[in-house]
């Protein structure tokens, strides 16, 4: 039995399509917002709006019990807490990191729609969080 057929047998079917549809539109607003991270003008906004995509994302799996997914959400969540504690722009090492979890995300959500056995591996450049997050 897939992810998505065991959803649906576990939980109703209502809420099982309202995660995967406001999973989807997290997923699809990451990238525009992890790119304009490099503008000191958008920084504190953007930072701001993951955290919560982050935060959102954590608690709709953890009701699921989506572990990769909740696994993925607390890492960022913490770094995401710490980076809005910065004035940015963010470093180059800090974007190109939270765009691959913007991918790993993405194949998480794809994962579920397509009813795959099991979720897809980690991208192990994701367990490498960047020390710099900030440009200096």
């Amino acid at each position: 039995m897939g992810i998505l057929a065991q959803l649906e047998v576990d939980f109703d079917i209502e809420i099982v399509e309202d995660f995967i549809s406001h999973y989807a539109i997290m997923c699809e607003n990451m990238e525009p917002l992890v790119i304009g991270l490099n503008r000191q003008e958008r920084y504190e906004e953007n930072m701001g709006e993951l955290f919560r995509i982050f935060h959102n994302m954590k608690s709709a799996a953890g009701f699921l019990k989506l572990d990769p997914i909740i696994k993925l959400a607390v890492l960022c969540e913490d770094v995401a807490e710490e980076a809005r504690g910065l004035k940015g722009p963010a470093s180059e090492e800090f974007i190109d990191w939270l765009l691959f979890v913007s991918d790993q995300f993405d194949r998480y959500r794809k994962d579920v729609e397509n009813d795959a056995d099991y979720f897809s591996m980690l991208n192990p450049l994701i367990i490498k969080v960047p020390h710099m997050l900030e440009k200096i």
